[in-house]
């Protein structure tokens, strides 16, 4: 009986060793990561920068230094003595922010960057998560600038028979509520438009289907207009979009400056801006024309486009609207209550979400546009 008691309490002893060596190696594990590049313990990390390190012919005057981090930072180690640009080891004049939504920090120069030279971008220790890690390493990377870059000129047709629509779609458009176009809305080769008032009599209305409803169009309705196209019709519009979708779509000079994640926080100079994946908007953009009327801004985006809800594009030194042009490889989304400047060209779709507002125009090559109760105002055509 006392041997048989023994053995109970060995197994005991050795069955609750194993647990708490059980429960000291998970916690440990949970706390060290475990392969989780967001746990307590773990140090960040940078995961992704711009421009790429040894890149060369970085337009000067449009150049964007962001990094992604692995994790949430916290704000206040991210800054102009953490986060760094130089040459010639004096250090770039700028400003330093951090989107906590996408973990990205970006340097903006105050003034144009010196043509033809070589930046080092420093980000220091001193950065920290918000549980107080800090980099294991400085991270450090160059690039080299271009030689001065030229403004882009517009589209090389300009918009062409697209520039009065403010709305034109391939599929269908779908609105809901008092949506107000001002300007014309189109669609082909489609043959469904949803939720307009009917049209006042000199206002054509071609061979589709017309649901009415509470949007108001002060220009003019083209739905798939019949054979043979005007020159303002839908058709016509959908071929010089096509046009300006393409070469807006080609452009490579001058060099584009690379961006990626969220343009929130940024003031951009005018020039050629490429990403090549989706691209974001939370909060505030800014874009600064510099005091010349006739600057343009091209965005080429390899996939999606979003804005978050309450985000805004704004204008500065004479921009305009008129001449922003925002290529997307799929589809465009507006977010709630938002303000966006500039014109949409999408290979497929584009939505207006509820109390949207574009200055400019949406213009979808092969899908749907879709609205709700939003503001479209068209600039003006040349």
């Amino acid at each position: 009986m006392r041997k048989l008691k023994m053995n109970k309490v060995f197994f005991l002893a050795v069955l609750l060793a194993a647990l708490v060596a059980g429960c000291g190696d998970s916690d440990k594990g949970a706390l060290a990561g475990s392969g989780n590049p967001g746990a307590p313990l773990t140090p960040p990390t940078v995961t992704a920068i711009t421009p790429p390190d040894g890149s060369t012919l970085v337009c000067p005057n449009t150049a964007v230094i962001t990094a992604t981090f692995s994790k949430a930072m916290n704000p206040a180690t991210i800054n102009t003595t953490t986060f760094t640009l130089s040459t010639n080891g004096a250090n770039v004049s700028g400003t330093v922010t951090y989107v906590a939504a996408t973990d990205v920090a970006t340097f903006t120069p105050t003034t144009a960057l010196a043509a033809s030279t070589t930046f080092t971008v420093t980000i220091t220790t001193g950065v920290m998560d918000t549980f107080g890690n800090a980099l294991a390493a400085d991270k450090v990377w160059t690039f080299t600038t271009s030689p001065p870059c030229p403004p882009p000129p517009p589209p090389s047709a300009g918009l062409g028979a697209a520039c009065s629509y403010g709305v034109l779609a391939g599929t269908t458009v779908t609105n809901t509520g008092a949506t107000t176009v001002r300007g014309d809305l189109g669609l082909s080769p489609g043959s469904a438009i949803t939720g307009f008032q009917d049209p006042p009599a000199n206002t054509y209305v071609g061979s589709g289907t017309h649901t009415a409803g509470l949007g108001l169009v002060t220009g003019t309705i083209h739905l798939t207009d019949p054979p043979p196209p005007s020159a303002t019709s839908a058709a016509a519009g959908q071929a010089a979009l096509t046009v300006a979708y393409l070469d807006l779509a080609g452009r490579t000079a001058p060099a584009p400056a690379t961006v990626a994640g969220d343009l929130g926080g940024l003031r951009l100079a005018p020039g050629l801006y490429k990403s090549t994946s989706t691209l974001g908007i939370t909060g505030t953009l800014t874009l600064d024309g510099g005091g010349n009327a006739n600057a343009i801004w091209i965005f080429q985006v390899a996939s999606s486009l979003t804005t978050m809800s309450n985000s805004s594009i704004v204008l500065a030194g004479s921009a305009s609207s008129h001449n922003i042009f925002w290529q997307v490889g799929s589809s465009a989304t507006l977010g709630t209550n938002s303000t966006f400047n500039g014109s949409i060209l999408a290979l497929t779709d584009i939505t207006l979400t509820t109390g949207a507002t574009l200055n400019g125009r949406a213009l979808a090559r092969n899908g749907a546009v879709t609205l709700d109760t939003n503001m479209v105002n068209v600039p003006a055509c040349p």
